[in-house]
């Protein structure tokens, strides 16, 4: 970190305000309280920064960390404090699992004041959650406890709090800037056994496949895997958090683990060598460990911690995964040793021919649209320069199976602590980290009820572009399907929720209403002509609807 030398005299709220704009962020999502409204009026008026007002706490939480995930920068939140804080939990929580670098700057209760009805002990509720904590210690070490929070958030990929006294507000301050320096991080292979015994493992392969995870989405990595397989002959494959990074390569089996297609599937079940980047190889992506079975498995990861986090490899390769695999093909050209063979022109052909939809009927069943069909059909109307963001529920293993991206990066993965509701939110965040690009939202009714009904109003105010599909088979889907396997009544898992289209107008947005292949086409128009956020209502069965994904 550089301290600046020019001092300035100024309000801690506006000393806050400033430090951040000083370290590069410009953007804050939250909801003003008596603990932090002068900081907000101060980003903004002040210094120009772009404040995203909230509907929810939780809310806004969530759009830091759809900021962050986008933009891979840190995502910043302000609340206020007491219920404020509680009401972040579940977000600080997804932010922890996902490995999120996101920044909660929360107001503090005034020290002397025990008896107000907002304190509470703000530390050990956010620790509780996994998240890291500062406590702005002074006036004086203000700049640099903004920019310890902003360092250790990237660093160390979680949320952090930084905790304000309410009472510092209005205090003067001697200024000077502390700006922000992260370390470079220089690509590195590693040398001796273990790199030894990976070359040795892949050599020996007859039917390898290189699986990457979302460590190892950049353009470089991307292109260095491929020349690995090429080098090998080894089949393309990804981890759902990496969907779509090898779209449109030759032996291409797109998603490994449970959603894999039945051609994909049985590749992967001849195989005999797994070669991983980035990957975390959890038990969806090994299909509880099956699609390991009797294979050989290297695992390189940046990230020492991430190899045999999950499962133990054979061989495990710390180290930048476009320079490792590079260092792999060199040693495999060393030796002259043969590519395996797996690939062939029939298996390829395959690949390329199977489509999710082909055995989709075109006419709903009983006059109730199939939701893959329906989402295939979004899959083509909607811009392909989208972002996808999918939120929790039955449906989802649909739209990872019929939607596409442009590319790794503009995919958003919303279940890393299990939780649905947290689609909407993690989609405005994403909005402001991609600006000129619409995002396009699937959902569950139960998760657009539970955090999205409140928090698409907040995307009519900041006019987002913004494209909601929700799966409405008017139920909590994974619980209705358990009681179905039991022969049980499902009325519980049953909800009478209002008509969706007409509540989105009324928020100010644009809503329609789908139940027909022919209502399709009115969403397709809608789409085409939207000046603000399209809700669209697709109503369906939950007796026909996907098992929940696993």
């Amino acid at each position: 970190m550089r301290e600046g030398r020019a001092a300035t005299t100024m309000k801690v709220h506006s000393a806050i305000a400033k430090a951040l704009i000083d370290n590069g962020i410009e953007t804050m999502f939250g909801l003003i309280g008596d603990a932090n409204l002068y900081v907000v009026d101060s980003f903004v008026r002040e210094f120009g920064g772009t404040f995203v007002a909230a509907a929810n706490e939780a809310g806004a939480t969530l759009m830091a960390l759809g900021y962050a995930t986008v933009s891979g920068k840190v995502g910043v939140a302000t609340i206020t404090h007491g219920p404020a804080v509680t009401n972040t939990l579940t977000g600080l929580v997804e932010g922890v699992k996902g490995q999120t670098p996101m920044v909660l700057i929360c107001g503090d209760t005034a020290v002397d004041d025990r008896e107000a009805s907002q304190n509470i002990p703000q530390r050990d509720v956010i620790i509780a959650t996994g998240a890291g904590f500062e406590q702005l210690r002074s006036p004086n070490t203000l700049a640099q406890d903004v920019a310890t929070v902003l360092r250790r958030a990237m660093l160390e990929r979680r949320p952090v709090a930084l905790n304000v006294p309410i009472e510092f507000q209005w205090l003067d301050v001697e200024y000077r800037s502390v700006i922000l320096r992260i370390p470079e991080t220089r690509g590195f292979v590693p040398a001796g056994t273990d790199l030894d015994n990976g070359v040795g493992i892949i050599a020996g392969a007859k039917r390898p496949i290189v699986l990457a995870g979302r460590g190892a989405v950049n353009t470089e990595a991307r292109a260095a895997l491929v020349r690995l397989a090429e080098r090998t002959g080894a089949l393309l494959a990804t981890t759902l958090k990496a969907k779509d990074l090898f779209l449109g390569e030759d032996y291409n089996l797109g998603v490994f683990g449970t959603l894999s297609t039945p051609v994909a599937m049985e590749a992967i079940m001849e195989s005999d060598c797994i070669i991983a980047f980035g990957a975390g190889l959890n038990s969806r992506t090994t299909s509880r460990g099956a699609f390991l079975k009797g294979k050989r498995l290297v695992q390189c990861n940046a990230e020492p911690i991430e190899i045999g986090k999950s499962i133990t490899p054979d061989a495990g390769l710390v180290g930048d995964p476009a320079l490792v695999a590079d260092a792999i093909v060199h040693w495999l050209d060393e030796a002259e040793i043969a590519p395996s063979g797996f690939r062939n022109e029939a298996l390829n052909r395959r690949l390329k021919a199977y489509s999710p939809v082909a055995d989709l009927s075109d006419t709903a069943v009983g006059g109730i649209l199939d939701v893959h069909k329906a989402l295939a059909f979004f899959n083509e109307v909607v811009p392909t320069n989208r972002v996808l963001v999918t939120d929790g529920g039955r449906f989802c293993s649909a739209p990872w199976r019929m939607m596409n991206v442009s590319e790794p990066g503009s995919f958003l993965y919303t279940l890393n602590s299990g939780s649905i509701g947290l689609g909407l939110s993690y989609a405005i965040g994403a909005s402001y980290a991609v600006k000129d690009r619409p995002v396009l939202l699937v959902t569950g009714d139960g998760g657009f009820m539970l955090g999205g009904l409140a928090e698409f109003n907040t995307a009519v105010r900041h006019n987002v572009d913004l494209i909601v599909v929700v799966c409405n088979d008017s139920s909590y889907g994974a619980e209705h399907v358990q009681f179905r396997n039991k022969n049980m009544d499902p009325a519980l898992s049953i909800f009478d929720w209002p008509d969706f289209a007409p509540v989105a107008d009324a928020l100010g947005g644009k809503g329609v209403t789908v139940r027909t292949a022919q209502d399709l086409e009115s969403a397709a128009r809608a789409i085409e002509e939207r000046d603000g956020p399209l809700l669209i209502d697709i109503k369906l069965d939950p007796d026909r609807m996907p098992p929940p994904a696993s």
